[in-house]
């Protein structure tokens, strides 16, 4: 174990992409998860722990709360935090990078049918593998955010939970990976985000297109339209961006 050491940058890494999947609410010694990840990277849980309420101290959403007992950052954590912020993209590769080096757990292999035998090759086989990489983080950090919870309905199962990206993902790259781009809901309420059938207002407020308001299915007047005006349940941290919301609103959003 490692103690009383500067954190070196594949430490910090671990722990900011720990930070990133995990709920505020499970950032702590106990969590079996920082355990593992303290083992691999040679810190105690509790120095993990710590670290991770570091970082939580720098995430404006968790100020905002009040939240007690957070512990001051230091400045290689900052850099880190805006360096994150800079570029989501190639943080999450670069902290899967990270966790692959010290053998804190590797991800499942993806058996998807692109990255079979019979897929691309070469170049485009990297590509995707880059790309799979970041809709991992993404999700991961979107789940963890909303508690594993649809923002609209609070549903909790996780096969039918979507990252949804508020500004879709072919509209703009930069922000492809970036969990202030999304929301949680449920499949359907993804579905009709996408097709511009709701959108959240600056309120941030479920906001129905009037396209269908008042028809005769009653599925949707239950499923959908009745969300008219309920408050979004607001996320513990990347609480999701004005400016896309405003994007979708615009660009997306029928009316």
């Amino acid at each position: 174990m490692t103690h009383g050491s500067r954190w070196t940058r594949d430490q910090l890494l671990v722990a900011f992409a720990l930070y990133c999947r995990l709920p505020f609410g499970r950032l702590h010694h106990r969590n079996p998860e920082v355990i593992r990840y303290a083992e691999a990277i040679g810190r105690t849980p509790s120095a993990l722990a710590m670290k991770l309420t570091n970082i939580a101290s720098l995430d404006p959403e968790i100020r905002s709360s009040g939240r007690r007992g957070l512990t001051a950052a230091s400045a290689a954590d900052r850099e880190m935090w805006d360096e994150m912020h800079n570029d989501w993209e190639a943080f999450a590769i670069e902290s899967q990078q990270a966790i692959k080096a010290v053998q804190a757990g590797e991800e499942p292999p993806d058996e998807s049918p692109e990255c079979q035998s019979d897929g691309p090759t070469g170049e485009d086989r990297t590509v995707i593998a880059t790309v799979r990489v970041g809709q991992r983080f993404f999700r991961n950090a979107v789940l963890s955010a909303y508690n594993h919870h649809c923002c609209i309905t609070g549903l909790s199962v996780p096969s039918l939970l979507v990252a949804s990206h508020i500004i879709p993902w072919s509209h703009d790259k930069v922000n492809r990976t970036n969990p202030r781009n999304g929301l949680l809901l449920s499949a359907l309420h993804d579905k009709a985000f996408d097709n511009g059938l709701i959108t959240v207002d600056d309120d941030m407020r479920v906001r129905v297109s009037r396209k269908y308001s008042g028809s005769n299915d009653p599925y949707f007047s239950e499923s959908i339209e009745r969300f008219h005006g309920y408050g979004i349940a607001l996320p513990e941290k990347f609480r999701p961006n004005r400016d896309f919301l405003s994007y979708h609103r615009e660009h997306i959003f029928q009316g």
